[in-house]
């Protein structure tokens, strides 16, 4: 039995360029017939879980907030992915949680694009809390989160323990990260690479 090819995404819902990547990633799946498998790691580590962290704290570490924007807001609309105006970041931990309790559901997949991360990104609500949790649930679509009580009881705080560690074994510090057999590639790259690394690894 031929193994399957699958491509290893290290990514967060709060990195702009992992969801640029997402809809590059998908165009991978689709031409080339790969498997995707999303691996947690946070890229805003700096914040406690329930903590949010203003536009302010992100200029002192020396970024143009509003270049970032203005490139970010190309990409995204040559890649056809809806966009709102973020002024704040968060914690992602949770939402990582969510996600993989997502993909282990009938039907669920490794899928960066799964609906609640996307209406996360498009929203900018908070992934610091249960109760924003709830009311995001009910924008994606996810009536089985509100029985699922996932958020107060943790149950998948393992999993994404497991991502993170995974990350540290690689030698992964950042994201979005591509890794495809023994090879990899860092950042928001162009499809054309990702397509080389599928194809040579």
């Amino acid at each position: 039995m031929t193994e399957p090819r699958v491509i290893e995404v290290f990514s967060d819902y709060v990195c702009p360029w992992c969801y640029l990547g997402s809809a590059r990633v998908a165009r991978l799946q689709k031409e080339h017939g790969v498997q995707v498998e999303v691996r947690a790691l946070p890229a805003a580590s700096r914040n406690a879980p329930g903590r949010q962290e203003p536009r302010g704290a992100v200029r002192r570490r020396g970024y143009d907030i509003r270049r970032c924007r203005r490139r970010c807001v190309r990409a995204w609309a040559a890649e056809g992915l809806p966009y709102g105006d973020r002024k704040m970041t968060f914690n992602s931990r949770l939402a990582q949680e969510l996600a993989s309790w997502a993909v282990s559901q009938p039907g669920g997949e490794s899928d960066p694009r799964y609906p609640f991360p996307r209406v996360l990104r498009r929203r900018q609500k908070t992934s610091a809390t249960p109760r924003s949790f709830f009311k995001l649930q009910r924008s994606s679509g996810s009536t089985k989160l509100r029985r699922a009580r996932l958020i107060e009881t943790r149950t998948h705080k393992a999993a994404v323990d497991a991502d993170w560690e995974k990350s540290r074994e690689h030698g992964v510090t950042g994201v979005p990260t591509y890794v495809f057999g023994d090879r990899g590639v860092v950042g928001a790259q162009p499809y054309e690479t990702l397509e080389e690394l599928v194809k040579t690894a």
